[in-house]
């Protein structure tokens, strides 16, 4: 999300189409075709008139870095909205010979936008944007095989599913040593629950699989009513059961630029521990 001085998640109803005229009414649209910076300068400019939930320069360019340090062959994020993300880190990815960027959102409208941009900028064969749940496209993912290994993800969709999908794909055997988490929006509106599960030990996390029946991982405490009712509606579970793998051992790391209201939570998979 880019800095704004608003204190909730405010947007004016749709601004994302007005977006797209804007951008398309523009007179040099043949040259912005087929050049990623050029779409995200013009949803920069535009966004300084309507607001909208994007990861924005500051904290994009420490992905940007991590994808040049990992060059991932694919890498996920959780949440596509209008498609910024997809953008700069589908080109990132691409630039350093990954194979292919996966957005997945679940508003289809958001989609649509977001597929119009990513096509305007070059990347329409190397984004591929897949709409509904995300607890549901990533089981379909793995399922399908056509991902096994959750290389590199970003999360920035429904704030109380960020643990909840991070827990499935550790059940999944998705999410292994080596794989990368980078968690938006940790700090505003923030996500207790999440970054309480990716910093726990492996004692306290198998304590809390001890004592937790399937399924009741999930959790809205610390989220005001707007977050948990936004997109899924306030009465929303996981489709899936889930736990997720206690023995994953993870090193986590808040990132925050500065000046920068917001951060990213970096988690590593370091190693699997061993039940004894």
């Amino acid at each position: 999300m880019t800095a704004t001085k608003r204190s909730e998640y405010t947007r004016e109803e749709g601004s994302e189409v007005k977006l797209l005229h804007f951008i398309f009414g523009q007179p040099n649209i043949d040259q912005i075709r087929g050049h990623p910076d050029k779409v995200l300068n013009l949803i920069e400019e535009f966004g300084q008139q309507y607001w909208f939930a994007n990861v924005g320069h500051p904290k994009g360019d420490i992905v940007v870095s991590l994808i040049e340090e990992l060059r991932p062959r694919k890498m996920i994020e959780l949440g596509g909205y209008v498609g910024y993300s997809a953008i700069l880190f589908g080109d990132a990815v691409r630039r350093h010979g990954g194979q292919r960027y996966i957005s997945l959102e679940l508003n289809p409208e958001f989609a649509a936008v977001a597929n119009m941009l990513i096509e305007l900028a070059g990347l329409r064969d190397f984004v591929h944007t897949i709409v509904g749940r995300s607890d549901e496209s990533l089981q379909k993912l793995y399922s399908s095989g056509e991902v096994e290994h959750v290389e590199l993800m970003f999360i920035d969709h429904y704030k109380p599913a960020y643990t909840t999908d991070v827990q499935l794909c550790e059940e999944l055997g998705m999410i292994s040593p080596g794989s990368v988490l980078v968690a938006d929006n940790v700090v505003f509106p923030g996500n207790p629950p999440y970054l309480k599960y990716v910093r726990s030990n492996v004692e306290e996390k198998r304590e809390v699989a001890r004592s937790m029946e399937s399924g009741r991982t999930f959790n809205t405490e610390g989220f005001s009513e707007r977050t948990i009712s936004k997109y899924l509606g306030a009465d929303s579970a996981p489709k899936f059961d889930v736990v997720g793998n206690p023995n994953l051992v993870y090193h986590s790391v808040l990132n925050q630029p500065e000046g920068d209201p917001d951060a990213l939570e970096i988690t590593k998979c370091v190693r699997i521990e061993e039940v004894a």
